[in-house]
């Protein structure tokens, strides 16, 4: 028996490719008897936030990503597009009925069992198969097992997360490479220097960006080493330049000169053009974020991958703690899926809970499934949980800088159709990788998640009776 504990987004998704392979499973979901702050509803994969999957325009990471994934079978993605509602280029979903094509279809599964109950205990090593996609806001007492089995360096209880830029979209003729008393033009940053004037006008504009008000459920407690780059600037206006922004070290060959203050940016991985923006965490709305970070002249035209946030957030550091298949390394029976792995977005979070049931039922035919290739999307969000810097890792997001970097510098003007263009790359790798590795997949049911058939849609919830009706 294969035990999934959540229902949300990773764990319908991972129940739903164990159940469909005709494998035993129990699905837990403490809801409604036990709920959290954020929940309103006993439904599976009921979105807590925004209706929208994120985008489906071919020269963007989401809407290529959704592609990958439905040539794997994903129900989360299947049920988006059938419950989709009018939103632009956007995925956007009828909440309600999105959550009852996902029960309907997991209720077609014979093997499936629905256990409604609070997981209270970590299983152990003896204890069969276990997926953990609790998400979030996962309870007492499991979150602080986990803390014990993973380390208390290793599970987090707060996201802080700094901005990404595309590195084709920095203005080199304001940025230099170098680190600190390194070496001019060698280095691991990429330093964008502020004089004087620059900086002062970007501390008022820090000071005075709105801000996205914390949740009833999150606690406003910042630590040191995460603190929004706004509440550093609050202590004081020379705050950020002995701390993020800190110059020293720094001369800037232009000049000669050590600037008033300096940006770093860092790379994510060995390979990509995606930049981290360091110590740049920031609870900033995303609107002002953009606007208040262009104002750093290297910036003026870019592009953010990824925006900053700091938030209530439960994960894992994945590269130290998690092998490729997502299996915690000191307890392997037990796996992890969604945002616990630490990924973020709706998605990604279904896409952790795929990858997490097929690695098993590899393992369960005495085989380890090798992850998609790098220039996949689903590939590189998991090269990234393998290999990140454990020391300064944060959840991630699916972008194009997760990929390998281009051979040429990108042209703004060129980047809309190089990005379409390598879009269909991305899908057809990982078509390709389907095919050799998981060739019975689509002589798997149901047929409907393969187009072949009409997808069977649930009977509508009954339309709630107007203010008007009610009162004749």
């Amino acid at each position: 028996m294969i035990h999934v504990v959540g229902a949300g987004l990773a764990g319908v998704e991972a129940a739903f490719q164990l159940g469909r392979r005709g494998l035993p499973v129990v699905l837990h979901e403490m809801r409604p008897t036990t709920s959290t702050a954020a929940h309103n509803t006993g439904d599976c994969a009921e979105l807590v936030c925004s209706n929208t999957l994120g985008s489906l325009m071919p020269h963007t990471a989401p809407g290529v990503f959704k592609r990958e994934l439905e040539q794997l079978g994903s129900l989360v993605v299947a049920a988006g597009r059938r419950a989709h509602v009018p939103a632009g280029g956007a995925l956007a979903v009828d909440r309600e009925l999105f959550s009852a094509i996902i029960e309907d279809a997991l209720s077609q599964l014979p093997r499936l069992e629905r256990r409604n109950e609070l997981v209270k205990q970590l299983p152990g090593p003896q204890d069969g198969r276990w997926i953990l996609a609790t998400g979030p806001l996962t309870a007492e007492p499991l979150a602080g097992q986990l803390h014990g089995l993973c380390g208390a360096d290793d599970l987090y209880f707060y996201d802080a997360i700094a901005p990404i830029v595309d590195l084709d979209s920095v203005d080199m003729e304001r940025a230099y490479w170098g680190n600190r008393y390194g070496e001019e033009g060698e280095g691991d940053y990429l330093n964008l220097p502020l004089d004087r004037h620059e900086y002062e006008a970007f501390i008022d504009a820090l000071l005075a960006g709105e801000q996205v008000p914390a949740r009833d459920f999150e606690e406003e407690r910042f630590f040191q080493g995460c603190q929004p780059i706004e509440a550093i600037a609050g202590k004081g206006r020379e705050s950020l330049r002995f701390g993020p922004m800190k110059p020293v070290g720094l001369r800037d060959p232009r000049t000669g000169q050590r600037p008033w203050a300096v940006v770093q940016l860092r790379r994510e991985k060995r390979q990509g053009s995606a930049m981290n923006l360091v110590g740049f965490q920031t609870k900033l709305r995303y609107g002002a974020q953009t606007n208040i970070f262009r104002m750093i002249p290297a910036l003026a035209d870019a592009e953010f991958l990824r925006l900053g946030s700091v938030h209530r957030n439960t994960y894992l550091n994945s590269p130290r703690v998690l092998d490729s298949g997502l299996r915690i390394k000191a307890q392997p029976n037990v796996s992890v899926a969604g945002q616990l792995v630490g990924c973020e977005g709706y998605t990604e979070s279904s896409a952790m809970g795929l990858w997490a049931a097929l690695s098993l039922v590899a393992e369960r035919s005495g085989e380890q499934l090798p992850p998609p290739p790098a220039d996949t999307f689903l590939g590189a969000l998991l090269g990234y949980l393998r290999e990140a810097p454990a020391a300064s890792f944060a959840p991630m997001n699916v972008n194009f800088g997760l990929l390998p970097a281009p051979t040429e510098r990108v042209r703004k003007s060129q980047r809309k159709a190089h990005r379409t263009a390598r879009g269909e790359a991305c899908v057809a790798s990982l078509r390709q990788w389907r095919d050799d590795q998981l060739p019975d997949l689509a002589e798997l049911g149901p047929r409907w998640l393969h187009g072949s058939e009409p997808w069977p849609l649930p009977s509508p919830p009954a339309p709630k009776p107007s203010r008007d009706s009610a009162h004749g």
